[in-house]
């Protein structure tokens, strides 16, 4: 028996539990002991017991995803890990016969499974996943560096969706994956980004990791502080990274004709958005505004 961090009840909270240590299942499977986990956003939603998570947890989980661990054990099949290299998973596992698998896109995978969503995940003393969603990790790289891999992971594709050299870029929301977005955009060349939030010390954060502007959109008008940039047309490009429907919907109107969105908050309920906006901007150029689940 191990010890693990279980939703166990559709309801608030998660219940530390004893359960069975899991075993492997097939030939190509690899046993990690976990050694250290990281708290995601989408943790919060499953503890709160958010709709999101009423209509997308299966009770009993093991929840989360964010982890290093070392090779425990390994299936027949596995010939290119060693038991004690350091590793951490993808937390995505695909079907691999949908028509999206099979061309090469598993990312858009028909029935996806989400470690610590839909199946067991790393909040836990053990872990097992298959062998291609385990990554050996370089010795070079810090623990604690290597435990956040999952939402530096997320926040490069996302950011990388675009080409970003040179446009104007708004991030809607400075948690982890928010400020990383923001630290990739200045890296590969953004002109001005402007990151908003509520929570005065994640904008400072914000600025440490590239900011042009932080802007507290609970005190200050987003319009008006962009206006000190001498931006007159909106932004090119916005990631939405707070999983708020304001958010999303401030992001809109403020966005030029034709710009590009990368959507990677969880919304804790429905959103709703006006449609008009993003009908009359797109129509300008030619229905170019497009809207990506990430």
């Amino acid at each position: 028996m191990i010890k693990a961090l279980v939703k166990a009840q559709r309801a608030v909270g998660l219940e530390l539990q004893h359960i069975p240590k899991p075993r492997q299942q097939a030939n190509d499977q690899v046993v990690i002991k976990i050694k250290q986990t990281a708290i995601c956003g989408t943790d919060i939603h499953i503890y709160n017991w958010d709709n999101w998570a009423q209509q997308t947890i299966p009770v009993p989980l093991v929840i989360g995803h964010e982890f290093v661990g070392e090779v425990a054990e390994v299936a027949t099949e596995v010939d290119d890990l060693q038991v004690g290299e350091l590793v951490t998973g993808e937390g995505h596992l695909t079907c691999e016969q949908c028509r999206n698998c099979l061309a090469g896109n598993r990312h858009l995978c028909r029935q996806p499974q989400g470690v610590g969503i839909e199946r067991a995940g790393a909040f836990a003393e053990y872990l097992v996943l298959p062998r291609a969603n385990v990554y050996r990790l370089s010795e070079d790289i810090d623990i604690d560096t290597a435990t956040i891999y999952d939402p530096l992971g997320n926040a490069t594709h996302t950011a990388l969706e675009f080409d970003l050299v040179g446009e104007d870029v708004l991030v809607t929301g400075a948690g982890p994956i928010g400020l990383m977005v923001t630290a990739i955009a200045r890296h590969v060349g953004a002109r001005h980004i402007v990151t908003t939030d509520v929570n005065p010390y994640r904008l400072r954060l914000a600025e440490q990791m590239g900011a042009t502007l932080a802007v507290n959109v609970a005190n200050d008008d987003l319009k008006k502080s962009i206006a000190k940039l001498n931006m007159r047309e909106g932004f090119d490009i916005g990631f939405e990274m707070s999983g708020n429907a304001k958010a999303l919907q401030q992001m809109l109107e403020h966005l030029n004709h034709g710009a590009k969105v990368s959507l990677l908050g969880i919304f804790p309920q429905a959103a709703t958005i006006d449609w008009n906006t993003i009908i009359l901007k797109g129509a300008y150029s030619q229905g170019n505004l497009w809207s990506k689940d990430v």
